[in-house]
């Protein structure tokens, strides 16, 4: 069963700048990891694009201040996910002081492997649309022939991929090129959504000289920017765990510009464009916006309503927050209205089943959530893809998604 989502999209689609923040509240956390090395002191002076701290585990990537200034304490704020994460926080001298001078590289395509690895490994540059996976670890794979580059949104009310694409469509271009080059890798195609008719003319007006770049488009049904979706529609192969098996590497268009800005000015990831949106705003906007800025001073900018609630990302996949602070992979804040449903019994009317991308049977998980484990893990709640699409078509009302989310949760361990 596919499934239509009211677009809600923005109509004032002009890129505005948010660079003022008082002080910055930089996120130690790379993916879902917080297994973070901080190597900053309160009271220690650091420079914007310096590495403040550096991810422990297997995929060692820094993580930079995104302003000069004065570290001034570690505190907790909420991140992208909801959870409360340490941060440090930095207070902004607003000089914009940099610790080297910026080694403008003219041919972004005469890169060795090694070094365009080392690259967008040591400037952080991580998945922007969702899981915050370090993207050089996807360009170490071998055997690698496509490159897809998401550039579909799904969700409703988001706009940040196509509002960069805009304004800097040569340049992601450029990098699409240049990584084919360097990772010697036959194609590149860029998948839009067919009623997006503004975005391909963007990337037709540029994509003549580009003969290895191709634009496919693919249908507008939710979650069509799902990674396992999308490959499906535009090769229409299938994998197990990584597009990689299969020979190919997905990235988004944010990610994609992430590296052309380290390959061409090897500048780390320390800003992007996020969408805000949602009817508690009075003006909406795509913002460029430091990493670690307060998410509450650039609503406050925007005009919030009052009594607004906050969700961090899109309606169906985004998290109700407090005291947000932008990360590298938050694409969406909204204000929304809150929308109190009745909430009624299950009527096991089994939509939830029909609409599951993963072919979950997400009634039967949530029933099952503080039952039997054994039995529960059966039912694989770990497959989940938190799309919420079960709560969407629910006509109980009933918080399916969350519920899947807490025995995914269960069956891994976290809880």
């Amino acid at each position: 069963m596919k499934v239509k989502i009211d677009k809600h999209k923005l109509t004032k689609e002009e890129l505005i700048v948010y660079n003022k923040p008082k002080k910055v509240y930089i996120p130690l956390i790379s993916g879902n990891d917080t297994n973070i090395t901080i190597l900053v002191n309160k009271g220690e002076y650091v420079y914007k694009g310096s590495i403040i701290a550096k991810r422990k585990g297997d995929f060692r990537i820094p993580i930079h201040a995104s302003v000069s200034g004065t570290v001034l304490d570690f505190e907790e704020r909420t991140c992208y996910n909801g959870d409360k994460v340490k941060c440090v926080v930095i207070e902004n001298d607003f000089k914009e002081k940099i610790e080297n001078k910026l080694n403008i590289k003219k041919i972004i395509n005469k890169y060795s492997k090694e070094e365009f690895l080392e690259l967008i490994k040591e400037n952080g540059i991580i998945g922007m649309g969702g899981a915050g996976f370090p993207t050089y670890v996807k360009y170490e794979a071998k055997n690698i022939d496509t490159l897809i580059i998401n550039a579909v949104e799904c969700e409703p009310y988001i706009m940040a991929d196509y509002a960069l694409a805009k304004v800097k469509c040569e340049e992601i271009l450029e990098t699409i090129d240049a990584i084919l080059e360097i990772n010697k890798i036959k194609e590149a195609i860029i998948a839009i959504k067919k009623e997006n008719v503004a975005l391909k003319q963007i990337f037709d007006s540029f994509i003549g000289t580009y003969l290895k770049i191709k634009i496919k488009l693919v249908p507008n049904v939710y979650p069509m920017g799902w990674e396992k979706t999308l490959v499906k529609q535009v090769t229409g192969k299938d994998y197990v765990n990584y597009p990689s098996e299969i020979g190919i590497i997905v990235n988004n268009v944010s990610t994609i510009y992430a590296i052309y800005e380290a390959l061409k000015y090897n500048k780390p990831l320390i800003e992007r464009i996020v969408t805000f949106s949602g009817e508690g705003l009075k003006n909406p906007a795509n913002v460029l916006v430091k990493i670690g800025t307060p998410v509450q001073e650039v609503l406050e900018e925007l005009k919030i309503n009052e009594n607004s609630i906050i969700v961090a990302g899109g309606p169906m996949m985004g998290t109700k927050v407090d005291d947000l602070v932008i990360s590298s992979n938050l694409n969406c804040v909204l204000a929304l209205k809150e929308n109190i449903d009745k909430v009624t019994a299950c009527i096991d009317c089994g939509k939830c089943v029909s609409v599951c991308p993963v072919k979950l049977s997400p009634v039967l998980i949530m029933k099952l959530k503080n039952k039997d484990s054994k039995k529960l893990k059966s039912y694989h709640p770990e497959k989940c893809i938190s799309c919420g699409l079960c709560s969407y078509i629910c006509p109980a009302k009933l918080f399916v998604r969350e519920r899947v989310s807490e025995a995914k949760n269960i069956v891994r361990g976290d809880k």
